[in-house]
């Protein structure tokens, strides 16, 4: 095949074409290999095969980079955890399901989103599909924002007991017998939180 003509490639001296969702993919992963403290703007720059100025012109500073960071990891979160039609209590086990999922599947990211908070209207926007669960049974705004968000931070402490490691450190191997003891530990804080609300919201 004429390497010229392959789609994989790119013509010699032509620069590499930056975008946002290039450049927080490239973060991601570079946080799943290396862990947060490899994540700097020059490490990053190097993944993508620019200089780490030209980042700047799509992310300012670090800090920014690490919210956009944030927001694409809950954003895999919030998309895995939708159950169309569904009543508010088994939306709301989906949710804490699979934010937990992304949690573990992004080990090294626990530690920054427990410290780094998802962008508050990006992050409504998101939950729409769950808000609406409790809006259609008639709970109040405010009360369903609250169990979301109990069942959020219950979710992300959980993670962070499981995964052991501060930010930047290696997550702590696991056997078989811990993976089922912390598996078995979840599901029985996330009935009692989603039971608990299910008898205060309804009741």
């Amino acid at each position: 095949m004429n390497e010229a003509a392959s789609p994989g490639k790119r013509r010699a001296g032509r620069p590499a074409v930056l975008t946002i969702d290039r450049i927080v993919a490239a973060a991601v992963e570079i946080l799943d290999d290396e862990g947060l403290e490899a994540l700097t703007m020059r490490r990053l720059g190097t993944r993508l095969g620019v200089a780490a100025m030209s980042l700047y012109r799509h992310v300012p500073n670090r800090e920014s980079l690490l919210g956009e960071v944030v927001n694409r990891l809950f954003a895999e979160a919030a998309a895995g955890g939708q159950v169309p039609e569904s009543a508010w209590p088994e939306a709301l086990t989906g949710f804490g399901r699979a934010y937990r999922r992304m949690l573990l599947a992004h080990p090294h990211a626990v530690p920054l989103l427990a410290v780094h908070p998802v962008d508050v209207d990006l992050g409504l926007e998101l939950l729409t599909g769950l808000l609406s669960c409790f809006e259609s049974a008639g709970v109040p705004a405010q009360d369903a924002l609250t169990a979301v968000q109990s069942v959020g931070v219950f979710v992300l402490g959980h993670a962070l007991a499981q995964v052991g490691a501060p930010p930047g450190g290696a997550a702590a191997a696991q056997d078989e017998a811990a993976l089922r003891f912390y598996d078995e530990w979840f599901d029985s804080g996330l009935l009692a939180m989603v039971t608990g609300f299910e008898r205060q919201l309804v009741g």
